[in-house]
């Protein structure tokens, strides 16, 4: 019980230290708690939301950037277009400041898309916190709860609160999760979500029929339910850039930085030697400042000023694997905070489907990484540990792996010891670096950077940060009911295989992803499927259209095939072998959208054959142990 005391002892006395002395419910900001004018604000919503805005082509967006000179620099160039380098060109323009950002591949093609897709505060890190006497952890998830209501609001189709269940085998595990969680309550202030609260076991497998009630000696005692936050982390990122397009910004995908430049005086960088990868020509675009944003590779961004520079990034490889929807029910996950090993392990339902993971190991960084076998397995034994079900290998739908860029502390002896919050520095004058972090901060993170970025080059921007009061496109306005709409005043137009038009319905399950993934937006996807005879499912089973595809390609900077089964929609992620049958009819929608010849459309099958390999679904695992079959 000593553990029980100090945990409840440390909550009053570590939640005040915090913030020296007074708890702070974390009320919603003004903007003109920013320095933000109403007016301005006013201004910018209207011009991100106004319905018949056009976002502008890729080569106007090429052009901007090409038409920049010494003498005409932007304000500030963006090197990355994950969640923080879209979140810095938002903030930034919205600040009335000229912007550019690029991105080697695609917006959200790195770690950005390869998350836990959960928008949280951290409960580990809280328990870090209070037994560590850590009060640095501890306002990292004050912070984190604060910015994870934030981020719900601004995209409100994309994220919802999700209600995850904590398995308690014994009577001190309940005291002990219940006393915890009800601290992460109190920390989220008026941030909450909902309460969390105690089920009986009975209640529990109710509430999640596939949890197991006894095994290995054991008996189930009840669960303690939180809420925390999940989201559709790519489309939040795509939207993300979008959103700053149609606010200014020069945002170019599919364009790499292949070096840096510098004043006469090689002292200051003033911009960067762009390659438009789609292309291959090359062009020098100048900025007053670059904020490095490149995640895992901002160190050889860094290396572009510095050859010396020493390496910050520590990499951390996440494993996460796609299960059929059976594993969870459609309403709740199931989090275990530590395993017999001391890892976390969850299970939650997401786009249909149950996602579970997740490792947390020391990597290399690479483009494409991949899951190792001994990994899934991982995944699966400890998640069998908790179900009644038998878990097999052979359901394993999809499994990726993601490299998270944590801020590397020497004296750390692993990679859960490092704190996940962000640095900003500056070590070449020029060159602002944002790294580390979270999904769930990017907001927070984009707004420092920013600051840094003005204080670095002398910037003079027209307000302070709005975007804690800015939705992002498709968000405002937008209803959970809006899908009715779709269902109501839109068909779905079907080619046959022989060519003739036959009408279908807009199904529920078609119009509830429709209204989710483009908010407000979706009427003109299902005007698409309706008018234009693209009202097909791209695969069995998932309620992706032909429509979305050509949708993207117009209005999302949707320029490759992998762009759309990983990124738009997410296919890749929520099932590998249904993408690549899905994959012919994408590639010819996005060929007839861009008028590509037959040698590109066979050069897009062939790069999106190869980047789905690199998913370890069942069917292309690299061996079986009979363990999980």
């Amino acid at each position: 019980m000593t553990r029980l005391r100090r945990l409840g002892a440390a909550v009053g006395a570590a939640v005040v230290t915090a913030y020296g002395g007074a708890i702070l419910l974390s009320l919603p900001v003004s903007a003109s708690d920013h320095g933000g004018g109403a007016s301005h604000l006013t201004a910018v919503r209207e011009k991100i939301h106004d319905p018949f805005a056009v976002l502008p082509a890729r080569d106007v967006q090429r052009s901007a950037l090409v038409g920049t000179s010494a003498a005409n620099p932007l304000d500030i160039l963006v090197i990355g277009g994950g969640a923080t380098g879209s979140g810095v060109a938002l903030d930034a323009v919205t600040r009335g400041l000229r912007v550019g950002l690029v991105e080697r591949e695609d917006f959200s093609s790195g770690t950005s898309s390869r998350s836990t897709k959960l928008i949280h505060g951290g409960v580990r890190y809280l328990e870090k916190a209070v037994f560590k006497v850590d009060y640095g952890q501890l306002k990292l998830v004050f912070h984190a709860l604060e910015e994870r209501k934030q981020v719900i609001d601004n995209a409100p189709h994309l994220c919802h609160a999700l209600p995850c269940m904590t398995p308690c085998f014994d009577w001190f595990e309940v005291v002990y999760y219940w006393i915890g969680l009800k601290m992460y309550d109190l920390v989220a202030g008026a941030r909450l979500l909902h309460l969390s609260r105690y089920y009986s076991a009975k209640e529990s497998v109710e509430l999640f029929p596939t949890l197991a009630k006894e095994g290995k000696g054991r008996s189930l005692r009840g669960t303690v339910v939180y809420y925390d936050g999940q989201m559709n982390d790519a489309r939040l990122n795509v939207g993300l850039a979008c959103t700053a397009a149609l606010a200014g910004a020069a945002v170019l995908n599919h364009a790499e930085a292949v070096s840096l430049l510098k004043d006469d005086a090689g002292e200051r960088i003033i911009g960067a030697r762009i390659r438009d990868n789609l292309t291959g020509k090359e062009f020098d675009t100048y900025a007053k400042v670059i904020v490095n944003a490149a995640g895992p590779f901002c160190d050889s961004v860094r290396k572009m000023a510095d050859r010396s520079a020493r390496d910050i990034i520590s990499p951390s490889s996440g494993v996460h694997i796609i299960l059929p929807d059976y594993y969870s029910p459609e309403g709740m996950g199931l989090i275990v905070p530590k395993t017999k090993d001391g890892r976390v392990v969850f299970m939650l339902p997401w786009l249909g489907r149950t996602v579970a993971g997740t490792t947390d190991s020391s990597t290399t960084i690479t483009f494409l990484p991949e899951p190792h076998e001994d990994e899934i397995q991982f995944i699966l034994d400890a998640i069998s540990d908790y179900l009644n079900v038998k878990v097999r290998r052979t359901d394993v739908l999809s499994a990726w792996s993601g490299i998270r860029p944590l801020a590397m502390d020497p004296t750390a002896k692993n990679t859960e010891s490092i704190s996940r919050d962000h640095v900003v520095f500056e070590d070449h004058p020029g060159l602002v670096t944002i790294t580390g972090g979270k999904w769930t901060t990017y907001r927070s993170m984009a707004e420092d950077a920013v600051n840094a970025a003005i204080k670095s080059g002398k910037l003079t921007p027209t307000t302070g940060c709005i975007t804690n009061n800015i939705r992002i496109v498709g968000g405002e306005g937008w209803d959970p009911a809006s899908f009715t709409i779709l269902s109501q005043q839109y068909m779905r137009m079907k080619v046959t295989y022989r060519g003739k038009v036959v009408p279908g319905v807009m199904d529920t399950a078609t119009a509830k992803h429709l209204s989710h993934a483009y908010g407000t937006l979706a009427e003109q996807v299902a005007a698409i499927a309706q008018n234009e005879n693209l009202g097909k499912r791209l695969a069995h089973g998932y309620p992706f259209l032909e429509a979305e595809v050509a949708y993207c390609a117009r209005h999302e900077y949707c320029e490759s095939a992998i762009d759309f089964i990983a990124r738009r929609s997410r296919l890749a992620f929520l099932d590998t072998d249904a993408a690549g049958r899905a994959l012919p009819r994408v590639i010819q929608i996005l060929a007839s959208e861009h008028k590509w010849d037959k040698s590109r459309r066979k050069e897009e099958m062939q790069k999106a054959k190869e980047f789905l390999e690199t998913f370890k679904s069942s069917k292309n695992a690299q061996f079986y142990d009979g363990k999980h079959n």
